[in-house]
């Protein structure tokens, strides 16, 4: 079943600016918040949609990446950022939006709520191959992150019993006002370290080496960054793990140069070739193949091999192989090859004579684009 747009979950258009995107994301949370609307999963399921459109469209480097790519810019994950909200994502992170609207603070559902801590999230950089990038792929790499240690116990905070916040009220011009932080003892985690193992750090924390797979769909793009959710580093006590973000990096490749989702490859021939005709064996990314060279090609002639260029990102087909036929102009010759072009300079057939169907190099340009 196809993803809902962003923008339709929001109510917005395109163009919407980011106190747009944060004013509509408000309207929606509130309307399903789970403290109006008690025991109802249609409500929650919306509620999980609008936090979700909120958190990409809200941050300017992923509205950049959903606008062009759609959906299809978060895959090979799911989890927060690219299908599959939580309740604990949306409320450690967006609480703030709510202000007081459901009594001084962020409630869950139907009361106070303690602040869940996320652990932070780790980056990595992917390197793929052109192939690997048409075709898709499932990387494995090892990553360092930080868990819980084995034998670790943990304890409810005595400075904000066990609810991570501390409430102070204060004494204005205004009159008496109430704020609520983040306990400063344990972090927002409304617990503390009782026992932890040897090794461990004062959150009862070790660095473990783990093997993750990374499923890649095809057609990424150099820079483009995709999630692996709750693969980062986990939090003390009842957290929740952060993410691993993978950076793509595309290698170059030998004989063929990407250009959005088509491909272009570099042909020489000799001038006995462009004369008489040929065949020859070039690179695609999914093997060699050979194709044909008419009999008296021009320098310059771009030949199209549909479908053989990077399938789109967002699913719409695929792009095209576009060889450029370059004629090979010998630098040395020997005395008997001299004598024949001497002798073909002035043949009429040698003569240029460019015909209407042979295109200028703008003309040719355009077309590659068309």
């Amino acid at each position: 079943m196809a993803k809902q747009d962003y923008y339709e979950v929001l109510g917005l258009s395109k163009g919407a600016t980011a106190a747009e995107i944060k004013k509509a994301y408000r309207k929606q949370a509130l309307k399903y918040h789970p403290d109006k609307n008690p025991d109802d999963k249609e409500a929650e399921e919306k509620f999980k949609l609008a936090a979700e459109a909120y958190e990409v469209l809200s941050d300017p480097d992923k509205k950049a990446r959903y606008d062009q790519f759609g959906h299809q810019a978060f895959e090979g994950a799911g989890g927060f950022g690219g299908g599959g909200m939580n309740m604990d994502d949306i409320f450690s992170q967006f609480g703030d939006i709510f202000g007081g609207a459901f009594g001084g603070g962020f409630s869950g559902f139907g009361g106070s709520r303690q602040r869940v801590v996320k652990g932070s999230n780790l980056r990595i950089r992917v390197k793929l191959t052109l192939e690997e990038i048409a075709n898709g792929v499932e990387k494995k790499v090892k990553v360092k992150r930080k868990k819980q240690a084995p034998g670790t116990t943990y304890k409810t905070c005595g400075t904000c019993n066990g609810s991570g916040q501390v409430t102070r009220v204060t004494n204005t011009i205004l009159g008496r006002m109430q704020t609520s932080a983040p306990c400063n003892v344990c972090g927002g985690a409304g617990q503390t370290i009782d026992k932890k193992p040897a090794g461990a750090d004062n959150q009862g924390m070790i660095v473990s080496e783990e093997t993750v797979s990374i499923k890649i769909p095809a057609g990424v793009v150099d820079g483009m960054q995709l999630k692996v959710a709750s693969k980062g580093n986990e939090a003390p006590g009842n957290g929740i793990s952060g993410d691993l973000l993978v950076a793509i990096s595309e290698e170059e490749h030998p004989t063929l140069q990407r250009e959005g989702d088509n491909l272009h490859y570099d042909l020489y021939i000799s001038y006995p070739d462009a004369v008489l005709g040929t065949s020859k064996e070039i690179d695609t990314v999914t093997g060699k193949v050979r194709i044909k060279v008419e009999a008296g090609v021009q320098s310059g002639k771009i030949l199209r091999l549909r479908g053989k260029g990077i399938p789109s990102i967002n699913g719409y087909g695929k792009g095209d192989l576009l060889v450029h036929v370059n004629v090979w102009t010998p630098k040395t010759l020997n005395k008997q090859q001299k004598e024949f072009f001497e002798n073909m300079r002035n043949d009429e057939h040698f003569e240029p004579k460019p015909e209407s169907t042979d295109r200028s190099f703008f003309e040719k340009v355009k077309d590659m684009f068309s």
